[in-house]
């Protein structure tokens, strides 16, 4: 086994190898494989076709030496997937947070501000962008 691996090490040396975009191209052709087989005619060809485009896709990106543009290519997926997760984990604590503290939106920079639920009219400093904002807060 040891010959093989090394053998495979050695082609692939230089060829960008796999990534996020990779992984979820690879999903994405195993999803659509799947759902083939729940259709006839014209459409299962077509979803043939679109499978077979993709692991085409998946392939050359992961034996290309233009390492650099892969990197560019896979970049905005990260930063998608980035901005999911983000939105996310602030839903997660919105809910986990919501009798102690409130959530606004800083009216300057955008910085989600986590303020803690006291009643009344107050002043908040953004720690990003150091603008006031009037909080008011009713429960």
């Amino acid at each position: 086994m040891g010959k093989i691996s090394n053998k495979l090490a050695a082609f692939m040396y230089g060829r960008y190898g796999t990534d996020a975009l990779n992984v979820m191209l690879t999903v994405l052709y195993l999803v659509i494989a799947i759902a083939q087989s729940f259709f006839d005619g014209i459409i299962a060809i077509i979803l043939f076709f679109v499978s077979l485009l993709l692991i085409a896709i998946v392939i050359f990106r992961m034996m290309s030496k233009n390492i650099a543009k892969r990197r560019r290519e896979n970049a905005p997926f990260i930063r998608l997937g980035a901005k999911i997760k983000n939105a996310r984990d602030l839903s997660r604590n919105k809910k986990r947070d919501r009798k102690t503290h409130v959530y606004r939106k800083c009216p300057k920079c955008k910085a989600v501000l986590r303020l803690p639920r006291v009643k009344g009219k107050h002043t908040a400093t953004c720690p990003k962008c150091k603008n006031k904002l009037k909080v008011s807060i009713k429960r």
